[in-house]
C-alpha cells in the first residue's frame, strides 16, 4: 500500500491546513495531487512529473479550469509505482467532497474515517460524486 503524503510548496490559508510539514519528495514514478485554486476550489490530477506539472499548473499553461483560478498552490500529492494507481487515486479523491477533501490536507485520516462512513462530525452527509474542483 502506498502511503500517502501531504507536499506544500507554499503557505496556504490557514483554513485549509492545521500544520505546514515539510516540502517532501520521492524517486516513485507517477503521481496524485490536489491544487488549492484561487477562490478556495479544489483541482486533482494524477502526473508522472510532479515539478513539472506543479509549475506548468501554476504558469496556466493548460486551458480551462486552473489558469481562470491563478494562482493555484500544491496541498497534496501521493507517490505510485504505476500510472494506473495514481490514476485510481485521482478519481477517487475527485469523488469526495469539500470536507474529506480538507481532512486529506490537513492528514486527518480520522476524520476522513468518519466522513467515508457518511456522516461529518456536524452530521452533515458528505456529498458523493462531487468534481475534483468541488468548493462547497
Amino acid at each position: 500500500m502506498t502511503e500517502w503524503r501531504l507536499i506544500l510548496s507554499d503557505p496556504v490559508q490557514a483554513e485549509l491546513v492545521e500544520a505546514l510539514p515539510s516540502l517532501y519528495h520521492s524517486d516513485m514514478a507517477f503521481w496524485a495531487y490536489m491544487l488549492h485554486c484561487n477562490g478556495g476550489s479544489f483541482y486533482v490530477g494524477h502526473t508522472d512529473d510532479l515539478d513539472l506539472r506543479v509549475a506548468q499548473h501554476k504558469s496556466g499553461h493548460f486551458p480551462g479550469y486552473t489558469r481562470d483560478r491563478l494562482p493555484v498552490e500544491i496541498v497534496w500529492a501521493a507517490d505510485f509505482p504505476t500510472r494506473d494507481e495514481a490514476k485510481a487515486t485521482e478519481r477517487q479523491v475527485k469523488g469526495w467532497g469539500r470536507a474529506k477533501k480538507l481532512a486529506l490536507v490537513r492528514g486527518d485520516w480520522d476524520e476522513i474515517s468518519v466522513l467515508a462512513k457518511g456522516r461529518s462530525r456536524g452530521g452533515e452527509r458528505e456529498k458523493k460524486g462531487s468534481p475534483s474542483t468541488s468548493s462547497g
